[in-house]
C-alpha cells in the first residue's frame, strides 16, 4: 500500500507528529445521504438593509424543517449573509459584523455563503466596487475555514431573488462538499422553475445521456442522476463496451458504444434516446482524453486527438442533441481546472477545457437554447481522486491533495452531485456558469 498524507495525519503517531509541526489535517467532508437533513443544524441567516433574498430563503428553509438561528452566538452549521443592499464598501462592515463572531462558533464541515447583485448591473462606481468586494471576502473566508467548511459567493439579478432558492440548498447541502470558494450568477429563468416532490429526487422521470460513462467520473455521474432519479444512457466507445454495459446494468439504464468523435454520434444517441427513452431532457458532455507532452515535443496527432475528442466532439455532436434535446432540458460540459490555470505538458489538453469553457457561456446565450428553455452550464473538476491519478508519482499526487483549502482530493461523486445540481429543473435560472470541483485549489484561485 503506498503512502497517503491524509490517512498518516489521521493516525495516532502521525496526528501527534502534525499538531507539533502544525501540519494540515484532512477531515472527512460531510457528503449527500439520501433521506438526511438539508444540513445538520442551524442556519444563521442576516444580511445588510431589508436582506429581502434572506427573507425568502428564511420561509424556504423553515418549511423544509431547518432551524433558523437569529444569532451567531449560540453554534450553527451555516451562514448565510445578503449583501444585496450594499451600497458602498462602508456596508461591507456589516458582513464583517455577521462573519467574525459567526466563524468563532460554526459548526464542523460549516457553509457560509454570501449573497450580492451583479457587478455588471450597475454604472454606480462605488457600488460596483462594494458588490466586487464581497468575492474577496468570500475567497478568503474559504481559505480561512477549518474542518471541512466551504465559502461561496452567490450573485443574484435584480428581480431574480425568488430564484437563488436551488443554489442555497446546493451551496448548504452534503451535494457541495468539494466545492469551495466559487462564484454563481443567478438570474431571470429561461423556462418555469419546478421545484421538485422531493428534493432526495430531483430528477426524478427525466432521461439522462453521460458520454465517457464506462467508468471514473462518467460512471460516478450516471450514478448519482439515476440515484437521483433519471434514467441513464450510457454512452462510451466500444472498447469500453463491458465496463459501459456494467455501470448501465447495474442503474437500470441503457448502453450505447459510440465513438463521440464519429460524424454520426449525435445522430445515433438521438436515435437511441428516442427509441428506448422517448427523448431526452439532460446532456453530460463528460468524455475526454489526455496526451501529455510540452509544448515543444507536441506533433499534431497528438494535439488534434485531444482536441478532437475534448471539444470538437461535443461542437458536432451538439448540432443534433441541442434540435432534439426535451424543452426545458439541461446541457452540461466538463471542463478542467487546466481550462482556467493552464498546466505544464497539457497545452492541448487546457486549450481543449479552457475551450468547453467559451463554448458554455457562448451556447448559453444561443437563441435556439434559449427558445427551449435549456440551460448551459460546466464544472471544472481540480484534483479529482481516480484510476488516472492513483497512477500519478507519489510526490505529485501528494501535492495535487494538499494544494487546496480542503487539504485532500475530491472524489468522483464531488463533481457528479455538482452536474446534478446543474440539471435540477429548479436550477433554470442558473446558466452560462461554470463552477471548479476542487475544493478552493490555488492553481488558478
Amino acid at each position: 500500500m503506498g503512502f497517503e498524507y491524509g490517512k498518516f495525519v489521521s493516525s495516532g503517531l502521525g496526528k501527534q507528529i502534525a499538531n507539533t509541526l502544525g501540519l494540515p489535517r484532512p477531515t472527512k467532508l460531510r457528503r449527500h445521504k439520501a433521506g438526511a437533513p438539508l444540513i445538520g443544524g442551524a442556519v444563521l441567516l442576516a444580511g445588510h438593509g431589508d436582506a429581502p433574498v434572506a427573507a425568502l430563503l428564511t420561509e424556504a428553509l423553515q418549511a423544509d424543517g431547518v432551524q433558523i438561528a437569529t444569532s451567531p452566538s449560540t453554534s450553527v452549521a451555516g451562514v448565510v449573509v445578503d449583501m444585496t443592499q450594499a451600497r458602498t464598501p462602508a456596508d461591507l462592515e456589516t458582513l464583517r459584523g455577521i462573519l467574525a463572531p459567526a466563524l468563532k462558533t460554526l459548526a464542523p464541515t460549516g457553509r457560509v455563503i454570501v449573497i450580492g447583485r451583479p457587478v455588471a448591473d450597475t454604472d454606480d462606481v462605488a457600488e460596483a466596487a462594494a458588490r466586487r468586494a464581497l468575492e474577496g471576502i468570500v475567497r478568503s473566508v474559504g481559505k480561512e475555514m477549518r474542518a471541512g467548511g466551504t465559502a461561496n459567493m452567490v450573485y443574484v439579478a435584480e428581480g431574480a431573488d425568488a430564484n437563488a432558492e436551488a443554489t442555497v440548498r446546493f451551496f448548504l447541502s452534503g451535494r457541495s462538499a468539494y466545492v469551495s470558494a466559487q462564484v454563481v450568477h443567478v438570474g431571470e429563468a429561461v423556462g418555469d422553475i419546478v421545484v421538485p416532490e422531493s428534493w432526495d429526487a430531483p430528477l426524478e422521470g427525466k432521461v439522462a445521456v453521460v458520454t465517457g460513462a464506462a467508468r471514473g467520473i462518467g460512471a460516478a455521474i450516471a450514478e448519482v442522476l439515476s440515484r437521483d432519479g433519471a434514467t441513464v444512457v450510457c454512452v462510451d466507445i466500444p472498447a469500453a463496451g463491458g465496463p459501459l454495459a456494467e455501470v448501465a446494468n447495474r442503474i437500470g439504464g441503457s448502453a450505447l458504444q459510440v465513438d463521440v468523435t464519429a460524424e454520426d454520434a449525435g445522430a445515433k444517441i438521438v436515435e437511441h434516446a428516442s427509441r428506448l427513452h422517448g427523448g431526452f431532457d439532460i446532456v453530460v458532455h463528460n468524455a475526454g482524453i489526455t496526451r501529455d507532452k510540452l509544448l515543444v515535443n507536441t506533433d499534431a496527432d497528438r494535439w488534434g486527438s485531444v482536441l478532437n475528442v475534448n471539444l470538437l466532439s461535443i461542437l458536432k455532436m451538439n448540432e443534433a442533441l441541442v434540435p432534439a434535446i426535451n424543452e426545458g432540458g439541461h446541457i452540461v460540459n466538463v471542463a478542467s481546472i487546466a481550462g482556467i490555470a493552464g498546466n505544464r505538458g497539457q497545452a492541448n489538453y487546457a486549450a481543449s477545457k479552457a475551450g468547453v469553457i467559451g463554448m458554455t457561456s457562448s451556447l448559453a446565450k444561443d437563441r435556439q437554447v434559449l427558445a427551449k428553455g435549456v440551460t448551459v452550464n460546466a464544472v471544472a473538476p481540480g484534483f479529482i481522486e481516480t484510476e488516472m491519478t492513483a497512477k500519478i508519482p507519489l510526490a505529485t499526487r501528494e501535492i495535487g491533495r494538499l494544494t487546496n483549502s480542503l487539504s485532500q482530493g475530491g472524489l468522483p461523486v464531488d463533481v457528479a452531485e455538482t452536474i446534478g445540481w446543474f440539471a435540477w429543473d429548479s436550477n433554470r435560472a442558473v446558466t452560462g456558469n461554470t463552477v471548479r470541483v476542487c475544493g478552493q485549489m490555488l492553481l488558478g484561485a
